[in-house]
This record gives structure tokens, C-alpha cells and sequence, in this order.
């Protein structure tokens, strides 16, 4: 009787306690990616799926994603940085700028000629987050920052080749500080999501738009637009804009440890620089398109650019007075910003 149940305690052992162990040895877990690029984009193919495929391999096929591109699992654009915050999806890559002040330490990098390096400007941005900025994303946990290469003009009917060519033009702008240096330039500026530029265009709901190359194939503006203007790399970048992908938060801590690690092995500063030298590498063949289209590409020259940088500096003043009214320090932090931009790469 006794070495009977000694046999139904080994049994019932095996049974609860060896799956178990088991169980959180091999655990595997399938992560929702949403983002609202679309699934021909060059940051969807190279960036997203690229990393994805990294973490799957990383982790021995344990880390799976269901992949889901151009707000398919609902919402817009906008929604996107509390969706990942909610846990209705696990993962996401987004703009801060979609909301307006929510993020006001990292508007810096958005400032109008603050960078001309997407890969030295991102690996800027992660530093800065992690030494002045800690509490940006406490929200959410935070895999990647980055920036996208320079940015630029992109116009239906008119060649801009100085700021006055821009006056009376609508033209969108995907953030803050980007839309207010289009109007100190002379633009009407028109705040819009990426998805919505193709329609605008074509209904002349705006006259034109400012993204970097590497977007244009993917909203198809070569199509939609004859001029181009881009700035020559001498005299800096018009603009950038800032990127996060993020995790939820609970959903990082339910992890492995041996899953976690990685994570945070595909996080961080070095794919933060990754994914600025992917995205800007993409201009390449978003240049080409409107050239293969026949379309009009001006190169604003370091010196005309310096009417360009005079008019926007008011963005940079304004930013650093707001900063000091929410109690931060708007000239250390921008300081700061150009600092690590120059210690990663090329200094604007």
C-alpha cells in the first residue's frame, strides 16, 4: 500500500510538476506587429519583416509574429502608440509626432536642419531618450528610435527652388514642429497621416508634400507630383522625423528570461542606427522613381539653403520656450541633442 503510494505521488509529480518545467523551459510566444506602412513600403519589407525574422531566428522559431501592415487590425494611424500601450497589440512601429505634444522632449530631433545622417541621428535619439528623456515612453517599452533620412519637398505644379516659392502652397506635414516650420516658411501647412497623401494629391486638397525619398514609391507621389526639391547634404537636412517601436510593457515582462534576452539583443542603440541606415538607404531607389518617371529634381545649394534655415530658426526658439515653460531646460536639451548627433556621425 505504501510503495503503491509512493508510485501515485511520482506519478502526480511528473504529471504537475515536469510539464511544467518543462513548459517555461520551451516557451514560445506569437506577438501582434501593427504598424500603418503599407506591405509593399521599403520599411515594411527591409525594416519590419527583416526584424521580425531576426527575432524568430534569434529565438529558435520561440518568438513568432503575426504580421499585420496598413492598420489592418483596425484604428488609424494615431491610435497606434495606445494600442501598444492598451495590449490590444503587442508590438508597433509609429510616429510620436501623431499626437501632438504628448512627446515634446523628443520634438529636437524633428527641428528644421538639426541632422543629415539617419543612422548618426537615431543612435542620438536612443542616447537621449535613456540620459534626459527617460520617462518619454514610460508607457510603453520602448525597442528602437529612430529617424528617417532627409527630408524634402515634393510638389503637383511647382518647382520650389527658394522659401518664396512656397507662399500661398498647401502642403502637408506629418508633425508639430514640421507643420509650423512650413507656415514660417511661407507654406499653408496641412497636418496629414502618410495613408492620406495619395488622396489629397490627387483631389488637390494639397499642392504638395514634405517626406523623404525612401517614402515616395510607397504613397506613390511620383506619380501624383512633377517637382522635387531636395537640399544639397552640405548645407544639412530640412528636416527629419522621429520613429518608435514599442512593446507592451506587460507583455516584455511575461516573458522568458532566455526570450527577453532576445528582445533586448534586437533593441536598443545599435537597431535604432540599423533601422535610420536602412530606411535612409531607401531614398536611393525613391529618387529613382520620380527620375524613371521624367519628373523635374532641384537641389537647393548649401547657400540658398541659408534663407531656408534663417526663416525656420523661429521653430528652434519656440521649441526651447516651451520647453522651459514645462519646467525643462529647452537650451541644454537641445545642447544635448546636437551633441550626440555629432558624437555618432556627421554633425548637421
Amino acid at each position: 500500500m505504501i510503495q503503491r503510494r509512493k508510485l501515485i505521488q511520482s506519478s502526480a509529480a511528473i504529471a504537475f510538476g515536469a510539464p511544467a518545467l518543462v513548459g517555461f523551459a520551451q516557451q514560445s510566444v506569437t506577438l501582434k506587429f501593427h504598424t500603418f506602412m503599407s506591405p509593399q513600403s521599403n520599411v515594411w519589407l527591409n525594416m519590419h519583416k527583416a526584424w521580425m525574422d531576426k527575432v524568430s531566428e534569434d529565438s529558435n522559431g520561440r518568438i513568432k509574429f503575426e504580421a499585420y501592415p496598413a492598420m489592418q487590425l483596425g484604428g488609424s494611424p494615431v491610435q497606434l502608440y495606445d494600442q501598444v500601450k492598451d495590449g490590444l497589440v503587442d508590438v508597433v512601429w509609429t510616429l510620436p509626432g501623431n499626437t501632438p505634444g504628448r512627446f515634446p522632449r523628443i520634438e529636437v530631433f524633428e527641428l528644421p536642419f538639426m541632422m543629415n545622417d539617419a543612422e548618426a541621428t537615431s543612435k542620438a535619439y536612443w542616447e537621449y531618450v535613456q540620459t534626459v528623456a527617460q520617462d518619454e515612453f514610460r508607457e510603453v517599452h520602448p525597442l528602437a528610435l529612430q529617424v528617417h533620412g532627409p527630408g524634402m519637398f515634393h510638389m503637383r505644379n511647382k518647382l520650389v527652388k527658394t522659401a518664396e516659392d512656397l507662399v500661398g502652397s498647401k502642403v502637408r506635414g506629418p508633425t508639430r514642429q514640421i507643420t509650423k516650420m512650413l507656415g514660417y516658411l511661407g507654406a499653408t501647412p496641412v497636418g496629414m497621416p502618410l495613408p492620406q497623401i495619395p488622396d489629397a494629391l490627387s483631389k488637390g486638397v494639397i499642392d504638395g508634400c514634405a517626406i523623404p525619398w525612401e517614402v515616395v514609391p510607397a504613397v506613390k507621389v511620383q506619380e501624383l507630383t512633377k517637382f522635387h526639391s531636395e537640399f544639397a547634404p552640405a548645407g544639412g537636412a530640412l528636416y527629419t522625423t522621429t520613429f518608435v517601436m514599442a512593446m507592451n510593457k506587460a507583455k516584455y515582462q511575461s516573458l522568458a528570461p532566455d526570450l527577453k534576452a532576445v528582445i533586448d539583443k534586437n533593441s536598443g542603440l545599435a537597431t535604432s542606427g540599423w533601422l535610420g541606415k536602412v530606411q535612409q538607404q531607401g531614398d536611393v531607389a525613391g529618387r529613382k522613381s520620380a527620375v524613371d518617371a521624367g519628373n523635374t529634381i532641384h537641389t537647393i545649394s548649401a547657400a540658398d539653403a541659408q534663407d531656408f534655415k534663417r526663416k525656420a530658426r523661429l521653430v528652434e526658439v519656440e521649441w526651447m520656450q516651451e520647453m522651459d515653460k514645462r519646467g525643462f531646460n529647452g537650451k541644454q536639451l537641445f545642447e544635448t541633442a546636437k551633441a550626440l548627433i555629432a558624437k555618432h556621425g556627421k554633425k548637421a
